[in-house]
């Protein structure tokens, strides 16, 4: 009885070794697979109507198949403003913005790099009512304007008036979010509007509006946006993000209609205002690395910041340009 108790007491210790060791090394399947696989376990993501890859991403549901183990949060962004929030505050790890808030962003002291650019859009444009006798944007002196300050709209509005030679203090600026923005023309609690599609593009079908003043140029591109100590701990998962853009681009490029579709369910709208945002006023066939085409975008945006006092000084504008722009990621993406 002794000899049986015994051998019962080290088969028990063998298994209690044995356990022991499978908590150790977490993953016992040889493979690499499964928990520890990634430097994290979780994962804060926006998805927003004025990203259209970022839709895709999400649908598709690609992360989740990826980062095993990972548990991916999405978080739907209304404007720059609210993805530069939610980075600010560290509820994202990674957010879509404008480049022109991703900037401005940086300027005013919030560490976040640039890891891709999503699109090049014509996504901004001064917006009036159909029967407006506003022509042009040297009319929106003594007028009331409604623009998200913070965002690409805000600053073609910016750029539009010193063009005109119209000073900032002669206009009145509404700062609302731009779904309300536009409701606030539709109801003429404002004169015009600085305009984000999809929102815009459904103002037009659905209530007439006209867009006073477009240009592509004034128009920044569309940057994924990490925070820098995520990038610093997390690279491997940011890294994943990226590829999973990447390989919603090429999606983007063989299924048009299907995209036109997502976007239109997303954003309530119906499928024609879909397709005019992306057929016409969108590129997403562009190279992803974040460089030298986008700072001399961003050069002419940044005096701007300082002369409407977004930014304290050019000296703050400089050393964000400086530091924005994260293009590895990208670039390994875009050649693996």
């Amino acid at each position: 009885m002794r000899r049986l108790r015994a051998t019962v007491l080290v088969l028990t210790a063998v298994l209690t070794l044995g356990m022991a060791g499978c908590v150790a090394g977490e993953d016992t399947s040889g493979d690499g697979e499964g928990a520890g696989t990634w430097s994290t376990d979780t994962l804060a993501i926006d998805f927003a109507t004025y990203n259209p890859l970022s839709l895709v991403v999400k649908d598709q549901g690609w992360l989740e198949q990826e980062l095993d183990g990972v548990r991916v949060t999405w978080t739907q962004s209304a404007g720059s403003n609210k993805a530069n929030e939610g980075l600010r505050s560290a509820a994202l790890d990674v957010g879509s913005t404008a480049g022109s808030a991703a900037l401005l962003a940086r300027a005013n002291g919030s560490p976040i790099k640039a890891i891709d650019i999503y699109s090049q859009p014509e996504w901004s444009a001064i917006v009036v009512p159909e029967a407006s006798g506003i022509r042009s944007v040297a009319d929106l002196r003594g007028k009331s304007v409604a623009a998200t300050k913070g965002t690409d709209p805000y600053f073609f509005l910016l750029q539009a008036l010193d063009e005109a030679g119209v000073p900032l203090d002669a206009v009145e600026v509404q700062n609302l979010q731009h779904a309300d923005g536009r409701a606030a023309l539709d109801n003429g609690s404002v004169d015009a509007w600085a305009g984000l599609d999809p929102i815009m593009a459904a103002a037009q079908a659905e209530s007439g509006a006209r867009l006073l003043y477009r240009n592509i140029d004034f128009n920044s591109y569309g940057f994924l946006n990490a925070r820098e100590d995520f990038l610093a701990d997390h690279r491997d998962v940011a890294q994943v993000v990226v590829d999973a853009y990447e390989r919603a681009r090429t999606w983007a490029s063989d299924h048009p209609d299907e995209l036109v579709a997502l976007l239109a369910e997303v954003a309530g709208i119906d499928r024609e205002v879909a397709a005019t945002v992306i057929e016409e006023r969108t590129v997403l066939d562009l190279d992803p690395v974040p460089g030298e085409a986008q700072r001399k975008v961003l050069e002419v945006v940044g005096p701007i910041f300082v002369a409407s006092g977004d930014v304290a000084s050019q000296a703050d504008v400089d050393r964000a340009l400086d530091e924005l722009f994260e293009p590895a990621l990208a670039g390994e993406a875009r050649n693996g």
